[in-house]
């Protein structure tokens, strides 16, 4: 603050007037709207996102020093501040920072000054007129944008921040701003001697429009940011929840602790076979994960009854799909997954439970489901019947396609299996084994029994 005082007086005392008022007011309005409307951006260095603000109030800060000279481009400099958002935000606050906002004030006098000796200084040593203005424009904006980093880099060893961050935020920004509003105010100069006044105010009002509308698609895009940071949330959400679901099956049910965890990788890994969009992979997994829940409603004793279930069991046993859909649908964001849930036991030929809904009319999803379900549990052992071979299993899905399982889904999971190691085809896996155990995590981010697939 006390250099600035001392550059504004040393100013005065050298005779630099303010020029035309008029004019002058007119620029000061200019860079304080500006300024006030000055778009925010983000930029990525060395992994860390850094954010900056950026604004035409240099252009009217410029063409004041290069017309009318240092005094009058550094009051319009400073009054720019009076437009700062954040203290104007918080003008009423008894905490408003108005120290930081007189440090600022002040570094933009000084720029300005500098700015306009340089533009000064320059005028007088190119001898065309148009050629001096572009000169005095270019070395001036050069002047005043390095005076910013200088201020910054200032600011940051204060702060106790490395200087280097602070010059890597910066300077892109002089090396951008410079070369852009150095010929724009050549030639508004030029205009506003040689042809009329009102050609400012007739390039600085669509300037601001500009600026403004520059402004609304940069916060657009901050929203669509914020908006795709939520549903990465949501969806981390959604598969702790399920996660929570599948543990408490789990651990009610230890002989097929760890299905839900095979099913959701084989569900995702043929909707991607099938060229499927991601959002319906995605989906299969998550509904991969909770295909069995409605377990928990069952009767104690019944999924770890060890011999065959009697027909009022196996009734009961099909009522689980119903009761995970009740379970979920509870859940708004569920609704889509919960009729998945309803329908994964259902089959092509119109046989299955607890609708009978036959082909097209079986959710996608839950085709692929029950195709990913009906392998693990052949698979995988089970207190009335020990585990099938690979090679047994995929030859009963074949053997059901078109009666009980979807053709494209079969083949595509054949397809997998084939070109799979061992452990992939018993669920063996390093990354089965880990979810199944903790993690739960995406990767992007039943009680079937052999007599239902003969």
């Amino acid at each position: 603050m006390t250099a600035a005082v001392v550059t504004g007086v040393a100013l005065v005392v050298a005779n630099y007037s303010f020029g035309e008022p008029v004019t002058i007011l007119a620029l000061a309005l200019a860079a304080l709207a500006a300024e006030r409307m000055s778009v925010g951006f983000t930029m990525a260095q060395s992994g860390l996102t850094k954010t900056a603000e950026q604004s035409i109030s240099l252009v009217p800060t410029l063409f004041a020093g290069v017309l009318f000279g240092p005094l009058a481009a550094a009051f319009v400099g400073a009054a720019s501040m009076l437009g700062d958002p954040e203290l104007i935000a918080r003008r009423d606050s008894q905490r408003a920072p108005r120290l930081k906002w007189a440090t600022y004030t002040s570094t933009r006098f000084i720029s300005g000054a500098a700015m306009g000796l340089a533009a000064e200084v320059t005028l007088s040593l190119v001898p065309s007129q148009f050629g001096e203005l572009i000169a005095a424009t270019l070395v001036g904006a050069l002047v005043g944008e390095s005076c910013d980093v200088l201020f910054a880099s200032l600011t940051a060893s204060i702060r106790g921040r490395p200087i280097r961050d602070a010059v890597r935020t910066v300077a892109p920004v002089v090396l951008i701003s410079a070369p852009i509003y150095a010929p724009i105010v050549a030639l508004l100069a030029y205009m506003y001697v040689r042809v009329s006044p009102w050609t400012l105010v007739l390039f600085l009002v669509p300037a601001m429009a500009a600026q403004r509308l520059y402004g609304l698609y940069q916060e657009q895009r901050r929203l669509a940011a914020d908006l795709s940071t939520v549903n990465e949330t949501l969806e981390r959400a959604n598969l702790q929840f399920a996660a929570a679901l599948i543990a408490t099956l789990d651990a009610r049910d230890q002989y097929t602790a760890g299905h839900s965890a095979a099913v959701a990788i084989y569900s995702r890994d043929i909707a991607d076979r099938m060229g499927l969009p991601n959002e319906i992979r995605d989906l299969a997994y998550l509904c991969g994960l909770v295909h069995d829940i409605g377990k928990i409603g069952l009767p104690p004793g019944l999924l770890e009854k060890p011999g065959a279930l009697t027909l009022e069991e196996r009734r009961q046993m099909q009522e689980h799909s119903a009761i995970g859909e009740r379970i979920l649908s509870h859940v708004d964001e569920y609704s889509e997954i919960a009729t998945i849930v309803r329908h994964h036991h259902e089959r092509i030929d119109g046989q299955g439970y607890p609708d009978g809904l036959g082909d097209e009319d079986i959710p996608l999803v839950s085709r692929i489901i029950a195709v990913a379900d009906a392998y693990n549990a052949m698979t995988s052992d089970r207190p009335y019947r020990d585990a099938m071979p690979s090679r047994v299993a995929r030859l009963r899905l074949a053997q059901a396609v078109e009666s009980q399982f979807d053709t494209a889904a079969v083949a595509a999971f054949e397809a997998i299996l084939a070109g799979a190691e061992e452990d992939y085809r018993v669920a063996q896996r390093a990354d089965f084994r880990a979810f199944s155990q903790s993690s739960y995590e995406s990767p992007s981010v039943s009680e079937s029994r052999v007599a239902n697939v003969a």
